[in-house]
């Protein structure tokens, strides 16, 4: 009995600093896609079709700790248009509209680009697992990470993330619906990520930061409240 007792403590001692491990590795991975945690970041989204450049867009999105991020379309014909993300909650400002509308992460802003993909650039705290194996991933020593969401309302419900052993920068990533249906696959180099589009082949789209700086925002940018007459003002 006593030493039942002890090998349970042991398991859950040794469980629990795996967790504390995995959140350790998804921090610093998520260090590589966005530097501050309160921050100004300029993005072009460019879509291609069998290597050849379809559209494009840009938007600027203010990022703020707590699960807080505000997007501004940038591209001519869309100025006015924003989208704001507070917890798991989405909105949807439109030119000349009194009250922003509900949308859902997965809506798409160009191409395979959702807003969840755009105004969200982290993984931790978003998702738990562990370190399933390691593989090598375009020539990179990786680790491979199976991560579950931690709540139902998140873009992607299962990630299988590739990070590099040497210092856990993100290399690629499967992304899956609730459903375990593979809905994207996600390449990352620095400032870049690529995402492909697992139903129509052949079609890229491509999210590049442009820029990227640290700032502090008032609590009003990121009120629905207060959508219709907010802006960046650099």
């Amino acid at each position: 009995m006593f030493k039942t007792l002890i090998s349970a403590a042991l398991a859950v001692a040794c469980g629990g600093a795996a967790a504390q491990d995995i959140d350790a590795i998804l921090r610093k991975a998520d260090s590589f896609r966005l530097r501050d945690a309160s921050s100004q970041v300029d993005t072009l989204v460019q879509t291609f079709k069998d290597g050849k450049q379809d559209k494009e867009k840009r938007y600027q999105v203010l990022v703020r700790p707590g699960g807080k991020a505000l997007i501004l379309f940038r591209s001519p014909g869309e100025a006015g248009q924003k989208v704001l993300m507070s917890g798991d909650d989405f909105w949807m400002q439109l030119p000349g509209s009194a009250r922003p509308i509900r949308i859902t992460p997965l809506q798409k802003l160009l191409g395979d680009a959702s807003t969840g993909d755009i105004a969200t650039m982290t993984w931790s705290g978003d998702y738990k697992g562990s370190v399933s194996r390691e593989v090598e991933v375009d020539g990179v020593a990786c680790i491979e990470l199976e991560l579950a969401a931690t709540r139902k309302t998140l873009s992607y419900q299962r990630v299988v993330l590739q990070l590099a052993k040497s210092d856990h920068h993100p290399v690629h990533a499967d992304l899956y619906a609730s459903s375990n249906k593979r809905l994207k696959q996600a390449r990352f180099a620095p400032g870049r990520m690529v995402l492909v589009d697992e139903i129509n082949t052949g079609r890229e789209t491509v999210v590049t930061t442009l820029a990227s700086k640290p700032r502090q925002f008032g609590d009003e940018l990121f009120n629905p409240m207060y959508l219709d007459r907010s802006d960046a003002a650099p």
